[in-house]
């Protein structure tokens, strides 16, 4: 069996320890997204999620427990490390685009790849058969401001999967949508997951999508119930 994506062992973050605003955010989590795999994490507002993103994401560090992108233990490890890990092996997606509004669609997708070292030539066909796959080729020459919501947040997936990360970690990313462009944006990102075979960890408020992923975890009170 190939190794893990991401795993997490016994993670616990608490803010504000030792004072009367403490909060246990997370408490002894234990996660394994494999290879290929899509799940969802389901959580009410204030649960976590977010905290839990950013840890496996290694934006944020545990007070406790470990975390390994495809088997490196990231604990401990110093920011350069962390930050290039985090460039190499993971992709972010948000609830908003946040693209680059000077930019085309194909340049959004193109700049990653550049600043990893990708040849310009190579980076531009990779864009193009991203693009091609979540069926915004056509609106590769367009800004930002020129595309729908639905087309944004697409072009967003293409990004964060434009240096074939080995793991994808969406936080709602569906949720600044109405349901319909919802859907069709979901679809996208299931092709591009299913086409590169990497591995996705998806926060979502909308468990008709949630139940479309291959599990469905539960955020609550600090603790993972699947």
């Amino acid at each position: 069996m190939s190794e893990a994506a991401l795993r997490l062992s016994g993670v616990a973050k608490t803010y504000n320890p030792g004072s009367p605003g403490e909060v246990r955010v997370l408490q002894g989590i234990d996660l394994t997204v494999n290879p290929g795999e899509v799940v969802a994490l389901v959580a009410p507002s204030g649960a976590g999620k977010s905290t839990l993103l950013h840890i496996c994401g290694l934006l944020d560090t545990p007070d406790s427990g470990t975390v390994a992108i495809g088997g490196q233990d990231m604990t401990g490890q110093p920011e350069g490390r962390r930050t290039a890990v985090r460039r190499q092996e993971v992709g972010f997606v948000y609830q908003f685009h946040h693209l680059l509004p000077e930019f085309t669609a194909a340049e959004n997708v193109i700049l990653p790849q550049l600043a990893n070292g990708t040849p310009r030539a190579a980076a531009e066909a990779r864009a193009a058969e991203l693009l091609g796959l979540v069926g915004v080729a056509p609106r590769a020459r367009h800004r930002p401001a020129a595309l729908s919501g639905g087309e944004q947040q697409r072009v967003a997936f293409c990004r964060a999967m434009a240096n074939a990360p080995r793991l994808l970690l969406a936080d709602e990313p569906t949720g600044n949508l109405d349901p319909e462009t919802a859907d069709q944006v979901f679809g996208a990102l299931m092709t591009l997951v299913r086409t590169t075979g990497m591995a996705a960890l998806i926060a979502t408020h909308n468990l008709e999508l949630a139940a479309r992923m291959d599990r469905v975890l539960r955020l609550n009170q600090g603790k993972l119930d699947p």
